[in-house]
């Protein structure tokens, strides 16, 4: 099957269009399933859905995201590693291409970046004002989380932290979406999304594969990196286990419903992906069905999960 075509110039001449598609749309899906995770664990515990509040939490979720994908292209710029990556499986790894390929400078990108998480903070002060001060450190945090993914002096993914990262980051999501309906903390987005945060962690894990070489010639010392392919085959294994044990444990704690069960489906897509990766670790062509279907596994997940939750 052939691989889509890396941006460029020709491809992208309306400056809206280019802006729009460096972000990586098609990858903010989880942070979607996210915020609908958050939603319907507030409605199952009987908050009233504010339409106003929710579509804003969706919307600046997804802008949030949207600036650290593209933070994550500027720091990975600098460094080297994306110029670096021959390996690159399109449009999975190896950044957008957006700054290797001319389309807009690394400049460009480091300052449209930080705009698009500066953009979040008026509308989180005004989530905070309708719904209750503790929200000011969700959105603290998670933006803290999405800058020092990438960014020094943190950069946790170089640091072999990255999963930690992003299972904080997308906990928050599902934390934070709660919280402006339920106008408070409470355990039950934990129970609902710790899970799902850890399937995207290994969204991001299996993605360190193809980038294996590009990653440890630049400094970019990652979980792969540091056990390298074969031996990092069992960390994607471990995270999956831990998510959906997770599920299994809050089900028989009655911290979820009985019908939450129904989320495990999402190990099919998960195990399919495991095998494989457990075959081609060392062969990043080969990996594409894995992503997909890792891809697959937490979007899944998280929308049964939801589903449930909600009814």
């Amino acid at each position: 099957m052939p691989q889509p075509l890396e941006p460029s110039l020709a491809a992208l001449p309306n400056p809206f269009l280019r802006y729009f598609a460096a972000t990586r749309p098609a990858f903010l899906s989880v942070t979607f399933v996210g915020v609908l995770l958050g939603l319907a664990s507030a409605a199952a515990a009987g908050a009233q859905l504010d339409p106003t509040t929710a579509t804003l939490t969706m919307f600046f979720a997804l802008v949030a995201h949207a600036g650290a994908n593209v933070i994550n292209d500027y720091y990975d710029s600098l460094s080297g590693c994306d110029a670096a990556n021959d390996g690159r499986v399109f449009p999975f790894t190896g950044g957008s291409r957006f700054i290797q390929n001319g389309v807009i400078s690394q400049r460009a990108i480091g300052l449209y970046g930080y705009g698009l998480l500066a953009a979040v903070i008026p509308a989180g002060l005004w989530l905070t004002l309708v719904s209750a001060p503790g929200l000011i450190l969700v959105g603290l945090m998670g933006l803290l989380v999405g800058w020092a993914y990438s960014a020094p002096p943190l950069k946790l993914q170089s640091r072999g932290l990255g999963e930690f990262g992003i299972t904080a980051g997308w906990l928050l999501v599902v934390v934070g979406a709660d919280f402006v309906q339920r106008h408070g903390f409470a355990f039950a987005p934990i129970a609902a999304g710790l899970g799902f945060a850890l399937l995207v962690a290994n969204v991001l894990y299996i993605n360190q594969f193809p980038d294996i070489a590009a990653d440890a010639v630049t400094g970019k010392r990652t979980v792969v990196v540091r056990l390298g392919a074969r031996g990092a085959r069992a960390g994607y294994a471990l995270i999956a286990l831990l998510c959906y044990g997770w599920v299994v444990a809050m089900v028989a704690t009655a911290q979820l419903p009985a019908f939450a069960l129904v989320s495990l489906l999402g190990a099919i897509p998960s195990f399919a992906a495991l095998r494989v990766l457990w075959r081609h670790a060392e062969t990043p062509a080969e990996l594409v069905p894995a992503i997909k279907l890792t891809i697959l596994a937490a979007v899944v997940h998280g929308l049964l999960l939801a589903g449930a939750l909600s009814l």
